[in-house]
């Protein structure tokens, strides 16, 4: 799936230059679930959007499933996260003036789905997330936890090989976020995916059967078997 090789990252930051990677080697298996966690400006942001293909490395490689992410173009690097990856975010990133149905169905709209297709998509993935009556309402109607499971519905109605998750859980109460964790780890054995997220929750990467902390832009990956 995923092969890092010497990947380093840096920015320009006024006459500064920061190096928020700096020599990752990392090795992310179909199927697998892998936590990053870290402080705030370790690098957890830089090294999720390499794996999302929404950065290029000043240094190394980013492989996926065997192919080189910063020599692709800029069209086959959209088509690939297209069809390939799904994100969800903290924030949860809902268009507020579209219903939920509507809002999966974004995600759909650059791969060229026909719209009747759409929607009978975006109602299959919104049903796979309990939100199967709550299809026309707005993110203004819904609890923060629905809208996550709307942001869910829409990451994964494209089937994507990847689910990518960035802080899922920071906007949510304690009982929210491990009823959302719930669903998430459901989903990623139900379906095989290959899911990696982003937290700063110690509970949340306790669960996680590998866990890579990222320091000053370095990264350790423990292999364990995750707290029952």
């Amino acid at each position: 799936m995923y092969q890092l090789t010497g990947v380093t990252k840096r920015y320009r930051r006024g006459k500064d230059t920061v190096e928020a990677l700096r020599g990752v080697d990392l090795t992310i298996e179909d199927g697998d679930q892998l936590v990053i966690q870290g402080p705030t400006g370790g690098g957890k942001s830089t090294l999720l959007q390499m794996l999302g293909a929404l950065d290029r490395p000043t240094e190394g490689s980013v492989e996926f499933d065997g192919v080189d992410l910063a020599r692709l173009g800029e069209a086959k690097l959209t088509r690939m996260r297209a069809e390939n990856i799904g994100f969800i975010f903290q924030s949860f990133n809902l268009i507020p003036t579209l219903t939920a149905q509507e809002n999966v169905e974004t995600a759909l709209v650059p791969m060229g789905v026909k719209p009747a297709e759409r929607r009978r998509l975006a109602v299959e993935a919104l049903e796979s997330v309990g939100l199967e009556e709550r299809l026309s309402h707005l993110p203004s109607e819904l609890s923060g936890g629905q809208q996550q499971r709307v942001a869910i519905a829409r990451a994964l109605v494209k089937k994507p090989k990847v689910l990518l998750a960035d802080e899922p859980t920071g906007n949510l109460d304690e009982a929210t976020r491990d009823d959302i964790m719930g669903l998430l780890e459901g989903l990623w054995r139900e379906r095989g995916l290959t899911f990696i997220l982003v937290t700063h929750d110690s509970a949340i990467a306790k669960r996680a059967p590998r866990l890579a902390t990222i320091r000053k832009g370095q990264v350790t990956v423990t292999e364990r078997v995750p707290a029952t």
